[in-house]
């Protein structure tokens, strides 16, 4: 309940009009300042939710932009997803292909997987040497990287290499401090509650 007079919330409304005002000179500044325009690399890692999720969010922005979008499954791949059926609907702007066959605890197949990670990079590399392919998502490349099925130097100097305005999405835990030196944004998402403790299982919709 407000107990304030309204010579107090006038008082208030003022002091907070003038620290939006000051607040929105800074911004507005950094704007004006931020005047490059090139591709960037973005890398979502973390053990939270959501890192693929932005991801596909991101290709979504890319396509109502009209982008051309390339996207690599590295890992996943044994389970179809909800972001996989719905962008195979636009195959003129997005070119999407789920390279592995599962989890590593489910494949249980370390030449197997190696093989299929090297696979997925050979096609991640014509994308990143594609000019006309405006945004590349890397879905799960960290985990190919943390297992070593991958060359992390290999996939710096390709990623370093791509066309000047293309933009990479790279996603999975354990992103190797190599690829997060040269990334242009990292975001570490952690876990604060999740439903799959409480014992409820995946969700369509919500995680796949």
């Amino acid at each position: 309940m407000n107990d304030m007079t309204p010579e107090q919330t006038a008082a208030l409304n003022e002091r907070h009009r003038v620290r939006m005002e000051r607040k929105k000179a800074v911004i507005d500044a950094k704007i004006a300042s931020a005047d490059k325009e090139i591709g960037i690399i973005i890398v979502n890692t973390g053990n939270g939710k959501g890192k693929s999720s932005s991801a596909f969010g991101m290709v979504a922005r890319a396509l109502g932009h009209g982008m051309q979008v390339g996207v690599v499954q590295f890992i996943k791949g044994a389970l179809s997803t909800g972001e996989e059926t719905f962008l195979r609907r636009f195959p003129e702007e997005v070119r999407f292909h789920a390279m592995g066959e599962g989890y590593t605890w489910e494949t249980q197949n370390r030449e197997r997987d190696i093989e299929k990670a090297t696979e997925a990079w050979a096609l991640a590399k014509q994308f990143l040497s594609d000019p006309a392919i405006g945004m590349v998502v890397l879905d799960e490349l960290n985990i190919a990287l943390k297992y070593g099925y991958v060359d992390v130097h290999t996939v710096i100097a390709d990623l370093l290499d791509r066309p000047t305005m293309q933009h990479v999405v790279i996603t999975g835990r354990g992103a190797p401090p190599e690829l997060v030196a040269v990334a242009d944004t990292v975001t570490e998402m952690n876990v604060v509650k999740h439903a799959f403790k409480a014992g409820i299982g995946a969700q369509a919709g919500t995680e796949w």
